[in-house]
């Protein structure tokens, strides 16, 4: 795109710079899909004026009608020439496009004496890598275009009770709009942001062990599924649990999680839901956080690697590893990938965050039925009523659709296909002084809550004792800032002391090997509750993390 940098020389007086104006610029290339977000399809791109314009075709442009467009004089441009490809993030878009062999360049229009390519740029800002493999979608030519039809979800389920938790954290939480990001996510352009440590006013005092057990905050989901004995409708509260681990992100978009530091420990027992989790930080590069909750009606595990990808004006949070729920009264073992978390406009105060991409549930005891979640990926012509909007279909062997459902996953999901139409979960009411307090619900309080009989029974590498989280919760920012210093070094440190002596770290609660696929994966181990009970951690030898 040579064109744009000419541009921003055109109006400078008396230069003695080439002051042509831009051409039309116009042909084919690939975009990334954004419905769903999975491989790439051919589309038709017009560069006038500064305006990118695409469609399906170049008759579909000359109508008018559009599939999006984009003021690239408003947006970051990396490129990368090895691999032929253009990521322009103008903040509320963000365009991932390439030019392959199938593809003919662009060619220029009127007004111009050359022919630039689309594949070449003066400014290039930096190599961007390839995170989302490229695969042909099952749906190989859905339309850009994708909706949910009318939905109202009626659901009159009443908030949460504290259950004699803590209503309120020990102080609100810090102003960070006077932190440089600009500067730290302009120096790390293309990096992976889950290694590049940040000051601790951008964090909220939760851990990221701690926000994978945010996603059983509404596991009577599992509950209700594991007593439905048709597979179909089971299936349908599978997915829409799968949907509710993405409420919080309405609310917590301002601030980040603390990585957790190799060894780092969370347990969560709730004996008024009847669920008992546990976590660890099992490897640190790359970062692996590991889980396992188990109840009378489910069991639920997972490890998640992510990746922090900064495109110029957005961040794009990407998480590999599966999602797994076994329902023990059927036999049935579910698994599922997640979709991808985008933050927009991360260096402006009008930040907002979408989840989008495609999510498969499977069962692997039983092929009966499958299940496909579309997060629908925002337009820009896109209205704030219109955003969030998620979609999903269970399917029978042969491909059929027995049950559709779908709604907003920051308000509900509601199913017509079951035989009495309903909404089948909407998110507890926020407490009044969420905004206060990072955005917190009622159940993220509570995670951090350390109540003389945890302290009793804990283990010291549990996160409730990591001494800056624990700071920054009461308010302590420049002391907090300090100890985060400190703890990171000291992680560092004992790094470097294995390293000398040939040693590895060896998780303590959950160990490797690999699933039915093949893939690597994080289990229990299930030493941590009989630990907990005899001995006890308090005559155990455990790691000094802090």
């Amino acid at each position: 795109m040579d064109d744009l940098q000419h541009m921003d020389t055109c109006s400078v007086p008396g230069s003695s710079l080439d002051l042509t104006i831009p051409g039309i610029c116009e042909g084919y290339l690939m975009k990334r899909r954004k419905y769903p977000l999975k491989g790439w399809h051919k589309r038709y791109f017009l560069l006038e004026k500064g305006i990118l314009k695409y469609s399906k075709t170049q008759q579909d442009i000359q109508r008018g009608k559009l599939h999006g467009s984009l003021d690239v004089s408003l947006a970051v441009m990396s490129v990368n020439k090895k691999s032929k490809r253009i990521d322009l993030d103008a903040g509320d878009n963000l365009y991932h496009l390439k030019v392959t062999d199938t593809t003919q360049t662009p060619s220029m229009g009127r007004h111009s004496r050359r022919a630039p390519s689309v594949a070449e740029s003066m400014a290039e800002y930096f190599d961007a890598s390839e995170v989302i493999v490229c695969e042909t979608s099952s749906e190989a030519e859905a339309s850009d275009e994708s909706g949910l039809s009318d939905i109202t979800t009626t659901s009159t389920s009443e908030p949460e009770e504290g259950h004699g938790r803590r209503t309120a954290l020990p102080a609100p939480g810090s102003d960070n709009n006077h932190i440089g990001i600009m500067t730290i996510l302009y120096n790390n352009i293309g990096k992976d942001l889950s290694r590049v440590s940040m000051p601790i006013a951008l964090n909220e005092p939760l851990s990221l062990l701690q926000r994978l057990s945010e996603e059983l905050e509404y596991s009577e989901l599992l509950d209700i599924a594991n007593q439905i004995d048709d597979p179909y409708e089971r299936m349908v509260y599978v997915a829409v649990f799968s949907i509710s681990g993405y409420a919080w992100a309405t609310w917590r978009y301002g601030y980040k999680p603390f990585n957790p530091v190799l060894g780092e420990t969370y347990e969560n027992p709730r004996e008024d839901r009847g669920f008992s989790y546990v976590g660890e930080q099992v490897s640190h590069h790359p970062p692996i956080s590991a889980c396992h909750a188990e109840s009378e009606n489910f069991t639920f595990w997972q490890d998640q690697r992510w990746k922090y990808k900064f495109w110029g004006k957005s961040v794009e949070i990407i998480s590999s590893g599966m999602v797994n729920v076994t329902l023990p009264k059927y036999g049935d073992h579910y698994e599922w990938n997640k979709a991808v978390t985008c933050i927009h406009n991360v260096l402006s105060q009008q930040r907002w965050l979408e989840h989008y991409g495609e999510v498969v549930i499977k069962n692997t005891k039983s092929d009966v039925c499958t299940c496909k979640i579309t997060f629908v990926k925002s337009r820009y012509w896109s209205s704030d009523n219109s955003k969030n909007e998620v979609q999903g279909v269970v399917l029978d062997r042969a491909g059929e659709v027995v049950h559709r459902f779908g709604g907003l996953w920051h308000e509900g999901i509601f199913c017509d296909t079951l035989p009495t139409p309903k909404c089948i979960w909407k998110p507890n009411v926020q407490p009044d002084d969420y905004s206060d307090f990072y955005g917190f619900s009622q159940y993220a309080r509570e995670l951090n809550e350390l109540t003389p009989e945890l302290k009793a029974v804990l283990p010291p590498t549990d996160t409730r004792f990591r001494p800056d989280q624990r700071l920054l919760e009461e308010g302590k920012l420049a002391e907090a800032d300090k100890m985060k210093d400190m703890v990171e070094e000291k992680q560092r440190e004992r790094r470097k002391e294995m390293a000398k002596r040939g040693e590895e770290h060896v998780p303590r609660f959950f160990r490797k090997t690999l699933d039915e696929a093949g893939r690597e994966v994080w289990l229990s181990n299930g030493t941590y509750w009989k630990l907990r009970k005899d001995p006890g951690f308090a005559k155990t030898e455990n790691l000094d993390l802090w």
